[in-house]
């Protein structure tokens, strides 16, 4: 098994993908004005939009309520990560610190509120958990 993807469920989906593609670099592709996705060569960033729940499960999930899952992504310079966002981010949760388990990070919340996390290891460990 292979884990592929992850879906954000958005009242708006271009402003959603327009702050996604600005805060990492990564253009969309998008397949409606209700889907996109963002490909790394890690994984998938799908957005879509409220109308595709009735698709899948109506009811199954609301946007903007997310208080539990925090969306990772490894960068090369936190600190440059922060620069570059430093007067677009409207909410940073914390400034960039060095995590006691090796990474230093910088934590932020989209506009519908998810938890964004930008890393990267710093330490000997870390690094070598991430290795490319």
């Amino acid at each position: 098994m292979d884990f592929v993807s992850i879906r954000i469920i958005t009242g708006d989906v271009a402003r959603l993908v327009d702050f996604y593609e600005r805060a990492t670099e990564v253009r969309a592709t998008r397949y409606s004005e209700d889907f996109a996705e963002l490909r790394t060569a890690s994984g998938t960033l799908a957005i879509g939009s409220t109308r595709t729940v009735s698709l899948i499960a109506p009811g199954a999930a609301r946007p903007a309520g997310n208080r539990t899952v925090i969306i990772e992504f490894l960068v090369d310079d936190v600190d440059d990560v922060h620069r570059n966002l430093s007067g677009f981010v409207e909410e940073f949760v914390n400034e960039p610190t060095t995590m006691p388990w090796g990474n230093r990070s910088l934590l932020l919340r989209d506009p519908d509120g998810n938890l964004v996390n930008f890393f990267a290891p710093v330490t000997p460990a870390a690094r070598d958990k991430f290795a490319r």
